[in-house]
């Protein structure tokens, strides 16, 4: 453990671009104009070391809120108290957000959050941190400060609660599933067990948490690295079927994730949420119920209904074909991948998937050469007839396989306009 007084000097962070970045160091030099310090914590100093991508910046410090507010808008900057009892101030630079917040320790828990108290001490601030490797701060010159073993932990790809795990758990439950997502995304050393064991034991305290922030976690956690293992440590416990709210299919997620892997093909949260847990027609409109889903990504659980036949690679490709251009390229990915994974005699790198799966790139669905304006012209009236005639035709045009003669469309066209008039 590294104390407050004995900073270790890390290159990585004194040469990372949004340390050095002309807007991160106005801001620090803002909010420690008048005294006091200020340092960057979390996942941007986490990754950096880690050498991934950083997206976000979090600033803690000890200077007070209402200073902070005060001496962002004396340097001209844009500030927005966005959480001041919380002592949290957004701060705007080069039409960059970054949220500051004053040190705390924490007075009551809640389990969904707590009551907090100002503080000048960077140890209590890192000990109500939920795990090691997110309580690691560095200064204006990249010093890097760990009050936990953060640092050991990084080293040794090990994701651990800070102190009791039960206590940390209990100051929100939500930590629950950040815990199996934070390992899913940086625990390639394996999963701890204690915080593991304290996690099942405390699964309960789900239950209080808000269908949204539980949806957020499980999205996150569905893409990252080793989503597969971890899905199957959650599912033995039973905190996987608590979330779902019914029995998950941990091995077909799995077998997607290593189809995805194999092929070079983007993660998709939806499309793996799918393969884990809609394994009945009515599973889509339940999961949107209770995880809050947004209306895209129900509309993406429910256009898939499998077994189907577009999706056999056994089958003929006409109805491929029809499914594409019915329901787009998207809900065709899906579909192949979700089949493919459920196929249990196909490997990873089944060849007659794959080309399946490919056919949404090699062929683009074509457009039916005939509008309403065309009904019109041969003597049918505006009104719901039109659509009938349209929709009658475009069903002819898919199922004799998207004829590109468009006088031979016309002509259907003209034999369904007659039997109309009859």
């Amino acid at each position: 453990m590294i104390s407050d007084q004995q900073p270790l000097p890390e290159p990585r962070l004194a040469n990372a671009p949004w340390l050095i970045a002309p807007a991160t160091q106005t801001v620090l030099a803002a909010i420690t104009a008048g005294g006091g310090e200020a340092r960057i914590v979390g996942g941007a100093v986490r990754n950096t070391l880690l050498g991934l991508p950083v997206t976000d910046l979090d600033i803690a410090t000890s200077v007070r809120p209402d200073d902070v507010l005060a001496r962002a808008e004396m340097a001209g900057l844009g500030a927005v108290p966005t959480g001041m009892a919380h002592g949290t101030i957004t701060i705007i630079a080069d039409h960059k957000p970054f949220e500051v917040t004053t040190l705390r320790r924490d007075v009551e828990t809640h389990g969904r959050h707590a009551t907090v108290a100002f503080t000048e001490d960077w140890a209590s601030d890192a000990h109500r941190r939920d795990f090691t490797i997110n309580a690691l701060y560095c200064d204006a010159s990249g010093r890097l400060f760990d009050y936990t073993g953060g640092v050991d932990d990084l080293a040794a790809q090990r994701v651990r609660f800070i102190g009791r795990a039960e206590d940390r758990i209990a100051e929100d439950y939500l930590r629950i599933l950040r815990f199996y997502r934070f390992t899913a995304a940086y625990g390639a050393g394996g999963i701890d067990r204690e915080s593991h064991e304290a996690c099942a034991a405390l699964q309960e305290g789900l239950d209080c948490i808000s269908a949204e922030r539980i949806r957020a976690e499980l999205l996150k956690l569905l893409i990252a690295p080793h989503a597969p293992i971890v899905l199957s440590e959650m599912d033995e416990t039973g905190i996987l079927a608590r979330v779902l709210g019914s029995a998950a299919d941990v091995i077909t997620c799995a077998r997607l994730a290593a189809i995805e892997a194999c092929n070079t093909i983007p993660t998709d949260a939806v499309r793996r949420l799918y393969a884990l847990a809609v394994l009945q027609p009515d599973d889509a409109a339940r999961l949107r119920d209770r995880l809050r889903l947004s209306k895209m990504e129900y509309e993406r659980l429910a256009d898939l209904t499998l077994p189907e036949r577009a999706f056999d690679p056994a089958e003929a490709e006409d109805a491929a074909k029809i499914y594409l251009y019915r329901k787009g390229s998207t809900a065709f990915r899906d579909g192949t991948l979700v089949s493919w994974a459920r196929d249990l005699n196909a490997g990873p790198t089944s060849s007659a998937h794959h080309d399946r799966y490919k056919l949404a790139d090699r062929w683009s669905p074509p457009i039916l050469p005939i509008s309403g304006k065309d009904v019109i012209a041969l003597g049918i009236p505006p009104g719901p007839d039109i659509g009938h005639i349209i929709d009658t035709l475009d069903l002819w045009w898919m199922t004799a396989g998207f004829p590109a003669d468009e006088s031979l469309v016309r002509e259907r066209l003209a034999t369904l306009v007659n039997l109309k008039k009859r």
